[in-house]
């Protein structure tokens, strides 16, 4: 199973640091990141509570769909905010909706939060989104410690709690899981390009959505685990361009061939 470290941003460091006005851990590099589990297995036995304070299973959640899960939480006065902001700009463009190809969850880090402040966060984001359908599709959650603490181990999400400030030092990133709740593909940073995200949909979707337009792009386009995007595969696509330039060059042959045999019909016929 793969698994790769994504270190939080120098940029962010620099942030905190003149944010808080104090020398932060030198090792933070080694606590605070997201690790690649790709292939892992959410524990869907977690149980939180949604943006109505109704206690719910996580494997309630799937529903044969792949699924986008998000772990922030809902006061962080800017990586999340960002984070989700990133999510929705590259969802928009998507012919996929929320609530219909896929769902989102949305799981706090923070322990303390409530409801209200999930149902609150809903709303926005919903409002922001802007397609009416998508509120059964994206579930906003808080639970208890140990709940978060298990979930975000499976995921690979290391973070810390920094009591001076009251405030959760973490990466940005989004993930994306199959169905049935394995961890398939990993997005970095704030910034998700719409093409990439369509296609972690897709190939995590167990071929349940997705047009034939974006299987071939799959045959084109490979996942690259260490940077989180897809990229170009030059020897797959000469292949497939290949393929497709003798399959021309056949069917114009073909049609000369037929065309040839249709005038010598003809000409036969007027004789």
């Amino acid at each position: 199973m793969a698994r790769k470290t994504f270190l939080l941003l120098g940029s962010l460091i620099l942030w905190l640091s003149s944010l808080w006005a104090q020398p932060l851990d030198p090792q933070l590099r080694e606590r605070i990141g997201i690790d690649q589990n790709l292939g892992g297995q959410l524990p869907l036995d977690l149980t939180f509570l949604d943006a109505e304070g109704q206690s719910v299973q996580l494997g309630q959640l799937y529903r044969g769909k792949p699924v986008i899960l998000t772990l922030v939480y809902y006061e962080c006065p800017m990586l999340c905010t960002q984070v989700l902001n990133g999510m929705v700009r590259s969802l928009r463009p998507l012919s996929f909706t929320i609530g219909e190809e896929f769902d989102i969850i949305t799981v706090s880090i923070d322990p303390d939060e409530t409801p209200e402040l999930a149902r609150a966060k809903k709303g926005e984001y919903l409002k922001n989104y802007g397609r009416t359908d998508a509120a059964a599709g994206w579930h906003f959650l808080t639970g208890s410690q140990e709940q978060i603490t298990r979930l975000a181990e499976a995921v690979g999400f290391r973070y810390e709690y920094d009591a001076a400030t009251d405030q959760f030092i973490h990466a940005s990133g989004i993930v994306v899981t199959t169905p049935g709740g394995q961890l398939s593909r990993y997005f970095y940073g704030i910034d998700y390009p719409p093409k990439d995200l369509r296609l972690g949909l897709v190939e995590s979707s167990d071929g349940k959505i997705g047009s034939p337009v974006d299987q071939l792009l799959l045959l084109c386009y490979s996942y690259d685990p260490q940077s989180g995007k897809y990229g170009f595969v030059i020897f797959t696509s000469m292949r497939i361009l290949g393929i497709a330039t003798v399959l021309a060059l056949g069917i114009f042959i073909f049609s000369m061939l037929r065309r040839d045999r249709q005038r010598s019909t003809a000409s036969a016929a007027l004789l």
